[in-house]
């Protein structure tokens, strides 16, 4: 739900004269970092080039994979809105495992007296097929659910199996598709499929992308349907016809390559070897123009920082605007930089990750560290009347807190109301009017007052060492959402996150 336009104007006008908000009543006079926060704020909740930042970046640029030539013009792109902003911008290189990009999809259905031929995307790192495809029979599996792979048997082996979905409507199933794919496919390959595909579980019939659980990894095809077309396929199965897939997956795939973040920088005054990151990534899938996820957080930065130069505001710390790529392949570009900067990590007070859309921020995950709580809500306080704001402090794997969480940092996450995220997550739908302006301007006033609060207050957490981080994966459902994003054995390695002791940290590739 979007804030009431009569709220806004009052939060709008209210700050950008730099009034106190309505806490500071019964307190002192606001400070001058209080009074700082609040030109910031002000300022990007009046008319600013942010809109058309995320339309050029969706419209012009569009989907943008990492690795592909969109994603290059994408870091263009970003360098030179920085660089006009009088911001300090660099393009900094981190290495990617595998390239893969789909260049076409297609698939027929075929059984007696029966031939259809559903829309379907390859899932990332799916396996390419030959050129007249790969026919096999198809199966239905039900929900993938251990009891669906004993009914199948053998039968299972060499055969496509159909899993049927529910429909996606919030970013609590979203998280639940994450963790059921993980497990399905860990069955699948264990009983030698030759691939799987998944009932879109879009409205719509939209199409999407979720990388497959083992990553670069795999090796078979693995296919999203559409709903409708998966849907026809069940019903015809379980009638008892008998049904063959031919998938025809056109790749561009390759090994190792060197991808880029661009990161922003506005250098502290007194502590200028701290660092606050405030991150969003660049790269989106590439069916829709990457809106939701992430443009609209990536033109928020870009505006914040743009609005902080102009402003000529000086924070304390040194604030970094980072732009990762790599995100949805695996959080790689994240993992690159905290590696590129692991000697400065015990100096980052605290690593910021925006990117559940454009619903209003409520709050913010704490991922495991409770006493981040009273720092979010004294930051905060400039912002009062977009509120209320809770902070749930639970560890969150999905997004580029992630690294920072494992080193050890402060880290966070903006908590969004779902809005349109969820239907229209890594979809062909995901374009520039999923997002509702009025929210976007209201979330960068929150995000703004959040970054001025870390940059300039006194207060600041020390780094955890790893003993304390092994703490929170033993105490926490953390250790089960790593292994559902395929992190887990890199960080039981030591070559994600804080080395194991008496290692050094891994040497960039």
């Amino acid at each position: 739900m979007s804030p009431p336009r009569p709220l806004l104007r009052l939060a709008a006008l209210s700050l950008a004269l730099a009034l106190p908000a309505p806490t500071w009543a019964e307190e002192a006079p606001p400070s001058v970092r209080e009074r700082e926060a609040a030109l910031l704020v002000g300022s990007v909740l009046g008319a600013t080039p942010m809109l058309e930042d995320l339309r050029s970046l969706v419209d012009e640029v569009g989907g943008r994979a990492t690795g592909s030539e969109a994603n290059q013009r994408s870091v263009s792109w970003a360098l030179e809105r920085f660089r006009a902003a009088g911001v300090t911008a660099r393009a900094e290189p981190f290495p990617m495992p595998a390239l893969w990009l789909e260049r076409a999809a297609t698939a027929s259905v075929k059984g007696q007296d029966v031939s259809f031929a559903p829309r379907v995307a390859a899932m990332p790192f799916s396996t390419a097929t030959p050129k007249g495809g790969l026919t096999a029979p198809m199966l239905d599996a039900g929900r993938g659910a251990d009891a669906d792979f004993k009914r199948l048997g053998t039968k299972a082996r060499g055969a496509y199996l159909l899993v049927e979905t529910d429909e996606l409507k919030d970013v609590d199933g979203l998280f639940r598709e994450y963790d059921e794919a993980a497990t399905i496919e860990s069955r699948a390959f264990a009983a030698g499929v030759a691939g799987v595909v998944y009932m879109g579980s879009r409205p719509g019939n939209q199409l999407y992308r979720h990388s497959v659980s083992v990553g670069p990894r795999n090796t078979r095809p693995m296919l999203v349907m559409e709903r409708d077309g998966a849907k026809r396929a069940l019903r015809l199965l379980r009638s008892g016809k008998t049904l063959n897939l031919t998938a025809v997956l056109d790749l561009r795939t390759g090994g190792p390559y060197e991808s880029r973040n661009v990161i922003g920088e506005i250098r502290g005054t007194t502590h200028p070897d701290e660092v606050v990151v405030l991150g969003a990534h660049l790269d989106s899938w590439d069916l829709g123009g990457g809106a939701l996820d992430n443009g609209a957080n990536v033109a928020m930065l870009l505006d914040l920082a743009r609005q902080m130069q102009r402003l000529g505001l000086k924070p304390a710390r040194t604030v970094r605007f980072a732009l990762w790529n790599g995100e949805e392949q695996g959080m790689y570009g994240s993992a690159g930089y905290a590696r590129t900067h692991a000697a400065e990590l015990d100096r980052h007070t605290l690593a910021l990750s925006v990117d559940i859309g454009c619903g209003r921020i409520t709050g913010f995950y704490t991922n495991g560290r409770p006493a981040l709580v009273p720092l979010v809500d004294k930051a905060l306080r400039p912002v009062a009347g977009l509120g209320p704001f809770t902070q749930v402090d639970v560890p969150v794997v999905g997004t580029d807190n992630f690294d920072f969480m494992i080193h050890g940092v402060a880290n966070l996450i903006a908590n969004q109301e779902p809005a349109t995220y969820g239907p229209n997550y890594h979809a062909r739908s995901d374009e520039f009017e999923q997002c509702d302006a009025r929210t976007l301007r209201a979330n960068a006033a929150v995000v703004g007052a959040l970054a001025w609060g870390f940059a300039t207050m006194e207060e600041k957490l020390p780094r955890q060492s790893r003993a304390e981080v092994e703490a929170l994966v033993r105490d926490t459902d953390l250790g089960q959402q790593m292994k559902s994003f395929n992190v887990w054995e890199e960080w039981t390695a030591g070559t994600r996150g804080h080395p194991l002791e008496g290692k050094p940290a891994p040497a960039l590739r």
